[in-house]
């Protein structure tokens, strides 16, 4: 893939195309060319990554390549991401990734960008019933495998009551988190499911309230919380906190924040998972500038979208579990930076660690 790519970058430059700093004041002449790429992300909410890490990322794959683009973000809005889109295309781009809020309107943005002879690639969250050329993301199922297996191997081989706190309903990785996590705890006898719900919108504020209902329906009974990401997981921290059981029931994770590493190293959370967001936003602009430059993008796999009866050719990526002994994998990788992991309180559980 690499090699691939060096060519297209290669071909992408050669033909004159000039970056901006957000997309919106592309050159005439590279509008010509035919080479801009629009990115919509999905809001500022659901996870710190989008524009701590994600942007940054994308900004640098796009700069380094020399090819315009223009990167939004939809607040959350699926009003405002189709707003962000109509004008995008209105604006010139040849290739639109978004990452859905719902596979409904996202798959309305595609057919409406296919119209136009946009295309299309879902990032990060495949769009059901949608039209995107390609998918790039994570293997998400993989996810919630490891989730799964950290979890129990937090708890050990007790029996234990476990409490499922899912992402966002409308969000099919949430849906493929969680079957992946099931697939692992589900075959574990000593596990007992005593309450599982999913979070709207991946909304932490809301994710505090529904787990404490979870924990007040179980009587406390509860010996270790699936969390889909870090922020649901702080959100579960604060109940576990507020009964005093932070630390004595372990609680899965993802993304790999700086939240989490700390909860981590503070051992309210068993772990996490990493994925790379210079990874896959390099992926994403691999897949962007070849179908930019006319090429068919290579990809290692392919999705099943059951909705729209379709395999989507795939670049999906290998995640990483997160434990305290491991911590250094994250910072090693700039996925987080170690004076923002190690500060204050946590500078010694840093060299506790070995961090």
């Amino acid at each position: 893939m690499k090699r691939t790519s060096t060519l297209l970058v290669t071909a992408v430059v050669g033909v004159g195309l000039t970056l901006t700093a957000c997309g919106s004041n592309t050159s005439e002449s590279a509008d010509a060319a035919g080479g801009k790429i629009g990115v919509i992300l999905p809001d500022t909410k659901s996870s710190v990554r989008w524009e701590t890490k994600d942007r940054p990322a994308l900004e640098a794959a796009f700069k380094d390549a020399g090819v315009p683009y223009t990167i939004q973000n939809a607040e959350g809005s699926a009003d405002t991401m189709a707003t962000i889109a109509d004008g995008m295309i209105a604006d010139g781009v040849t290739v639109l990734a978004i990452v859905n809020l719902d596979s409904d309107s996202g798959a309305s943005i595609q057919q409406k960008a296919a119209a136009q002879g946009v295309k299309t690639i879902d990032y990060d969250r495949l769009t059901l019933g949608g039209s995107a050329d390609v998918y790039v993301s994570f293997d998400n199922t993989k996810v919630g495998e490891l989730q799964g297996e950290g979890l129990l191997a937090c708890l050990g081989d007790r029996p234990a009551n476990v409490v499922f706190l899912n992402g966002s309903p409308t969000d099919n990785n949430a849906t493929l988190f969680s079957n992946g996590a099931h697939s692992v705890i589900d075959a574990t006898p000593t596990i007992t499911n005593v309450g599982e719900q999913a979070v709207p919108d991946w909304d932490n504020d809301k994710a505090v309230t529904i787990f404490e209902q979870l924990y007040t329906a179980a009587d406390g009974r509860i010996d270790g919380v699936y969390a889909a990401n870090d922020g649901l997981a702080g959100s579960v921290i604060s109940i576990l906190e507020k009964n005093r059981r932070a630390g004595q029931v372990p609680v899965t994770g993802q993304d790999a924040t700086v939240e989490g590493l700390q909860n981590i190293l503070a051992g309210s959370q068993c772990m996490s998972v990493y994925k790379s967001a210079a990874e896959e936003a390099n992926a994403l602009a691999e897949v962007a500038i070849a179908l930019a430059a006319g090429e068919q993008p290579a990809t290692s796999a392919t999705s099943r979208d059951d909705t729209g009866d379709r395999d989507v050719p795939s670049v999906l990526l290998t995640p990483k579990s997160i434990t305290k002994d491991n911590i250094n994998v994250v910072l090693d990788d700039g996925g987080q930076s170690r004076d923002e992991v190690c500060t204050g309180t946590f500078a010694e559980m840093c060299t506790a660690a070995g961090v």
